[in-house]
This record gives structure tokens, C-alpha cells and sequence, in this order.
């Protein structure tokens, strides 16, 4: 697609309600599914949708980030016509500003994306866990001559009320857009995916920017404009798997929905072809001892099984000793759980030694995230 389409993923989010899992990592770093980290599927996805040029923004504790994503070698974009670049806040001319939101991020990095002079640009989150070819979604937006195509799932009417919600008429085109609305008129909702035509996006956001009102933000201000101006927004339609994992809940739901659904698309690679990409540890391979079980469970490289573990995700260099018993739980990378352990429904962050004989979360009437000082 050569510069037809450019990619921005904004990958700066503090991840608040992540807790201590994002104290020292943006949450696109946050480990995922015992091998991945968030970051990995968005970027996969554009190496898979043919996008050369990808440009990852980020902020808040972005040093891990930025070391992770490197030069995109991991999904196949540092080529000598592709690549890929972390774009921090940065010290100009005009002063040194922390990005103000989503629309902001991108308005502080025209410069960046005039350099390619793209027709179209792909404005992506890099908190969201899900395989789509933007390819796809870049017909749409062609075939449509929009200005704006915004990716866009069915959602139930009581989660309506967390997204961008939209109507649309019979031909796609957006009729009415609402910002996390406390009454929703529909259930369709945006992915936080956009296919801007470029010419357009800037002139907004420039407009926007000289909106001393403005919140800066794309679901709160860019769009609703763009459709009081009469300008040309359409939906594509989304039917896969997609899940934002901004809370401590959503992260374990979308790792236990990795374990309980590895023969259909979000896990296989049979639907698009897709493979994720991700860092090979360079680990040693995994061990299950003589007396160990393991069921049901998604076990990296590395990783040391002496006890029992069910429904569960182990990550690379993970040391369960003799007698442990682990369910329904996420364990991440480094983690040392002692002998006759047991560990149910929870997230164990990384690094982190579990003495044995401990108990966490028997009854499991909640997810709780196990740390350094702790379980929350």
C-alpha cells in the first residue's frame, strides 16, 4: 500500500486501573497470554494488513515500551522501505508539552506523518486485544470516499454506556455519534480504530487545536464535529474477537478467553492467516516434572512445573515447586511460587516470590492481583 496508508498507535496510556501492573510499564507492555505483550497485536496486525510505516506514541513510563518495540524488528518492520518509531513528547520551538489526549497526540506529530505525505492515516490503540486486517478496512473506507471510517462492533446495551456509541443508516453512513452516552439510542459501538483521509484529518486537527473548549480528544471532540460539518463518516463492520483490557477483570478474562478458545480465530492463525508476532525470550524449553499436572493451560518456554496447574497461564521462567496448585490464574513472567502453594483466580505479577504454603483467593468470588506488597 506503499504510503497509502500510515499507522499512529497510541500507546501512552497510564493504565490506572491496572494498579501495580502498570507502575513501572505503559499498559501496552503489560504481559499477555504467557508470551505476548498488549503492544504485540496491534502491531502484528499491521505487519499483517501490508502497513510499512508505523509510528507508536507514547508517554507514560515509556522507557520499556520504546526498548520493547525497538526498531519493529519483532513484526517484520524495519525494512529498507518500512519501519517503525516510538514517538515520545518531545521539546520544540513552542515548549515542551505533555500530550493533552487522543486527538493532541497526534496533532503534536503532524510533522511526523507530513514526512510521508500519506493519503490516509490508521489512528490505532495500543491497549486492545484482537486480529484484524486494516487492509479490509481500508477498502471500506475507499469504496466509501470518506473522510472518516470508524471501526465499529455490536455491543450489549448495558456495556454501550463505556464506548463511543453510533448510528448508521443502510449504505453505512455514521448518522449520529454519542461519547460514552448514559442512554444509549444503539449498540453499535467504536473500536477506537479510525481510517482518517489525511487532508481532512489535519485540517481538524489544527482547527481543534485552536479550541481553547476542546479536550483534545477524538471521541469527544474530533468526531462530533467532523459530523455537524456534514462531512463523510462511515462504519466498518467488525465480527471477530476484540476486547479492551483496562482493568484488572478484563486482563483475566481475555487470558482465560485465550485458554478456552485456542481452535478458533482469537488464538489460531487458520481465519486471516494471521500469526501474532512477539520477543523470543531465548528461553530453554519448558519442564513438567515426573509427579506435575498440567491441564487445560497455556505454558511457556522456560517455564518449571513440579505441582498442579489447571486452566491457567504460565509464563516464560515461571518455577512452580512441588505441591503447588494453581487454577483458573495468570502467572507472569520470573514468578517463583514455593511448595504446597495454592493460587486461584488471580494475576500474579511478575518477578515476584510466592513463599509456600501460602493461600491466595480459595473461594474466588473475585479476581485479585497478587504483588509485591500484596494481594489487591
Amino acid at each position: 500500500m506503499s504510503k497509502q496508508l500510515v499507522a499512529m498507535i497510541l500507546a501512552g496510556g497510564k493504565g490506572t486501573r491496572l494498579y501495580e501492573l502498570t507502575c513501572k510499564d505503559a499498559k501496552p507492555a503489560v504481559h499477555f497470554g504467557g508470551k505476548y505483550r498488549i503492544i504485540d497485536y496491534p502491531l502484528s496486525n499491521c505487519a499483517h494488513s501490508g502497513i510499512d510505516t508505523v509510528g507508536v506514541v507514547t508517554q507514560y513510563e515509556s522507557i520499556n515500551l520504546s526498548r520493547y518495540i525497538g526498531n519493529g524488528e519483532k513484526w517484520g518492520l524495519n525494512g529498507v522501505r518500512s519501519s517503525t518509531v516510538a514517538i515520545p513528547p518531545r521539546q520544540t520551538e513552542s515548549g515542551s508539552n505533555w500530550f493533552l489526549g487522543t486527538a493532541d497526540a497526534i496533532y503534536q506529530n503532524l510533522e511526523f506523518l507530513d514526512s510521508f505525505n500519506p493519503e490516509n492515516v490508521l489512528i490505532l490503540s495500543g491497549d486492545h486485544i484482537y486480529k484484524m486486517d486494516y487492509a479490509k478496512m481500508l477498502e471500506t473506507h475507499l469504496q466509501n470516499n470518506a473522510d472518516l471510517t470508524i471501526a465499529v462492533l455490536e455491543v450489549t446495551l448495558e456495556e454501550a454506556r463505556r464506548f463511543g456509541i453510533l448510528s448508521a443508516d443502510k449504505n453505512g453512513r455514521i448518522t449520529e455519534f454519542e461519547e460514552k452516552p448514559r442512554n444509549p439510542k444503539s449498540t453499535l459501538a467504536s473500536m477506537g480504530i479510525y481510517i482518517f483521509n489525511y487532508k481532512v484529518l489535519k485540517q481538524s486537527l489544527n482547527a481543534d487545536a485552536k479550541d481553547e473548549t476542546s479536550e483534545r480528544d477524538f471521541g469527544k471532540n474530533i468526531i462530533p464535529t467532523l459530523l455537524a460539518k456534514k462531512k463523510r463518516l462511515f462504519v466498518h463492520r467488525f465480527d471477530g474477537y476484540w476486547k479492551d483490557v483496562g482493568t484488572i477483570d478484563s486482563l483475566w478474562e481475555a487470558n482465560m478467553d485465550l485458554i478456552d478458545s485456542m481452535d478458533e480465530d482469537f488464538y489460531t492463525i487458520d481465519k486471516y492467516h494471521f500469526r501474532l508476532f512477539s520477543e523470543d525470550t531465548n528461553s530453554v524449553p519448558q519442564y513438567v516434572g515426573k509427579k506435575a499436572r498440567v491441564t487445560n493451560s497455556v505454558v511457556n518456554q522456560g517455564a518449571i512445573i513440579l505441582g498442579e496447574v489447571d486452566h491457567s497461564i504460565i509464563s516464560n521462567e515461571v518455577f512452580i515447586d512441588n505441591g503447588a496448585r494453581i487454577t483458573n490464574s495468570v502467572i507472569m513472567p520470573g514468578v517463583k511460587i514455593g511448595k504446597n502453594a495454592v493460587i486461584n483466580k488471580a494475576i500474579v505479577i511478575n518477578d515476584i516470590e510466592i513463599a509456600e504454603d501460602t493461600t491466595i483467593n480459595i473461594e474466588g468470588e473475585k479476581v485479585v492481583l497478587v504483588h509485591q506488597g500484596g494481594v489487591k
